[in-house]
């Protein structure tokens, strides 16, 4: 089985210093050994909101929820239920170049009640003002089936201050993930 997702856009608009309102939509073509299936996946809303400033050991810390909206996609694509998602976002900068950060969170899937719980451990690095790497060992964690690890890693590039481009790979650490992925990303921030 293959996904091809082109593009996943996170639209995220700042109210405040302390708060944004997130949109994610996805259009994405599944292809099994039987079909290819084309379509959007349910429409994410939600939020992320900074909690804690970064404080000696204490991390910077924030929370992100989103609500999938099953009614928002392609019929083919849809989930049975709504299906909430959180987690805590946390960051240390180790050096004014390098950073350490890691979340804890579930998800839930939008057909069944038990939650996965997920988490990241995230190493990231500015070697120039324009270019930086990162390094993420991920994972999900299913209440009652077997816990899927991954590993990734990519490069950044900021062509100007707002614009950026990405590129980033990964491989499944366990039997049950994906074998591989890549990805390009390009990023916009509009000043307000």
């Amino acid at each position: 089985e293959k996904n091809l997702v082109y593009p996943t856009i996170l639209w995220k608009y700042g109210i405040n210093e302390k708060l944004e309102f997130r949109l994610i939509s996805e259009l994405i073509t599944n292809k099994n050994s039987s079909e290819n299936l084309t379509g959007i996946n349910p429409i994410k809303v939600g939020f992320k909101a900074k909690l804690i400033e970064e404080k000696g050991i204490v991390p910077t810390t924030s929370f992100i929820g989103h609500l999938t909206i099953p009614f928002l996609s392609t019929v083919n694509f849809r989930t049975t239920y709504f299906a909430p998602s959180f987690r805590f976002t946390m960051q240390h900068s180790l050096t004014d170049k390098i950073s350490l950060g890691y979340n804890l969170g579930a998800e839930w899937n939008g057909e069944i009640a038990n939650p996965t719980f997920i988490y990241t451990l995230t190493s990231g690095k500015s070697f120039t003002d324009k270019v930086g790497g990162y390094i993420e060992l991920y994972g999900f964690v299913p209440q009652k089936e077997k816990s899927e690890h991954r590993c990734d890693g990519g490069i950044t590039y900021f062509l100007k201050p707002n614009i950026m481009f990405d590129i980033s790979g990964g491989v499944g650490l366990t039997k049950n993930a994906p074998k591989y992925y890549s990805s390009l990303g390009f990023s916009i921030r509009i000043p307000n």
